[in-house]
């Protein structure tokens, strides 16, 4: 399966970008295919490899090094901002390179919010009918893990990983798109529609796209003017008054709101592409067993019912949530300011539908002071970190009710990534 990347690269002055999972991934698959090789890896931080072959380069000038190399191999998580590139040198990607050069069927799925539960339920749907799929990507598992017996693989995408990308997955799922990761392009949100849009900017007629045509934004543009693939649309008011969906979502408690509806309606969108019959395609929704830090609900506490969504670190995603759980009486958000607009979502605030409002830094404590200036009727808080906010929402939430965290903002001023800052929540749960 690798041996057209092999050919692809064998002879070119490599770079590894970053030495995080994906990169080591590289590496590591370099090293299987190419065991002597020279290679450059170059990350930020002090890393160290026990190779003879591999040239370390560490500190804050480690972007500096790449006009000196034929194929720069980028790690997703790298802001690449103002960063000269030399007509030279080829900036990629494993993601590119798995589209450009592997012999797969791929099911791509890349948007703001949602991409993980759908390419989660297409992979499970695809499963019952296909034993040789596999699920790949952003979801944590690099494509260049991808194992032998393959035949087709459903891949999460981000924009980080899109962005360098030359060529689009046969079937693209493009679920939604909201302001995320401005701090990332150059362009801010503009940057981040055009990074998104590879997912079918290099498809053929022989592919397909699949979208809501009632999401709308002006700054992102018409589709039928992106692709040369057969366009399927899945409009969000037929997703949920669907009686198909309607029955899948019944057929599980992890899938809770409309938003899921409109997941489940992408999902077995796809999977009918392949011929997945809809008898299979219950059993795999009744076997989803939800994914962790997606409304995931963390158990029963002292009469509470406490749910982690950390994933959920953009205002549209929390106002979901608010609504799919129904009896939240506490929301605790907060977190890193990246300068997205959070006017509509202090709007959805005002409101008055919550009992407690618990504000984390940095956006936490903004918008809390926004609230308070405008005169809001109930409870608000600052915490200074997770641990005084679950103190706080034992205090405020009565039993019987529900205490959401779900912070409407990045995990990074305080936090490894999502997954920290939602087991931290557990745990603080728990121990109180």
């Amino acid at each position: 399966m690798p041996q057209k990347v092999i050919d692809y690269i064998k002879d070119k002055k490599i770079l590894i970008l970053g030495y995080g999972r994906e990169g080591k991934s590289t590496l590591a698959f370099l090293r299987r295919h190419l065991p002597k090789k020279e290679l450059t890896v170059a990350d930020c931080k002090e890393i160290k490899i026990d190779d003879a072959f591999v040239k370390v380069i560490c500190g804050e000038q480690y972007l500096s090094h790449i006009n000196n190399y034929d194929l720069v191999i980028k790690s997703p998580g790298i802001p690449f901002i103002d960063v000269p590139v030399n007509k030279d040198t080829e900036i990629t990607c494993q993601l590119d390179l798995f589209l450009r050069f592997f012999d797969v069927t791929t099911i791509g799925v890349t948007g703001t919010k949602g991409k993980t539960t759908t390419s989660t339920l297409i992979f499970e749907m695809l499963k019952e009918t296909y034993p040789k799929t596999e699920l790949l990507g952003n979801i944590g598992i690099p494509v260049f893990e991808i194992s032998k017996e393959t035949e087709i693989a459903v891949v999460e995408m981000s924009s980080h990983q899109l962005e360098f990308t030359k060529a689009s997955p046969h079937i693209s799922v493009f679920v939604n798109i909201y302001e995320e990761h401005l701090d990332h392009y150059k362009n801010g949100f503009d940057g981040y529609v055009l990074a998104k849009l590879n997912i079918a900017k290099h498809q053929n007629e022989n592919d397909y796209f699949i979208y809501n045509p009632e999401q709308k934004d002006d700054r992102v543009p018409p589709f039928t003017g992106i692709t040369k693939g057969k366009i399927i649309e899945v409009p969000f008011t037929r997703a949920v008054s669907d009686s198909f969906i309607t029955e899948l979502q019944s057929l599980t408690p992890h899938l809770l709101g409309e938003h899921s509806k409109q997941n489940l309606g992408y999902a077995v969108t796809a999977a009918r592409i392949f011929g997945v019959k809809d008898s299979a395609v219950k059993k795999a929704v009744k076997g989803f067993n939800g994914i962790p830090h997606r409304l995931e609900y963390v158990g029963e506490y002292k009469g509470i019912g406490f749910y982690n969504d950390s994933i959920a670190t953009i205002p549209k995603a929390v106002i979901n949530a608010i609504k799919s759980i129904k009896n939240v009486d506490t929301l605790i958000f907060g977190g890193l300011d990246r300068g997205i607009d959070y006017k509509e979502f202090i709007s959805f605030l005002a409101k008055g539908q919550l009992k407690a409002l618990i504000g984390l830094p940095e956006t936490g404590h903004t918008i809390i002071d926004a609230l308070a200036k405008g005169g809001y009727k109930g409870m608000l808080y600052k915490a200074d970190d997770m641990e005084k906010a679950v103190k706080l929402s034992y205090k405020c939430t009565k039993q019987g009710s529900a205490c959401l965290f779900s912070p409407a903002a990045a995990s990074y001023n305080k936090y490894k990534d999502f997954e920290e800052k939602g087991n931290h929540f557990k745990q603080c749960v728990k121990n109180n």
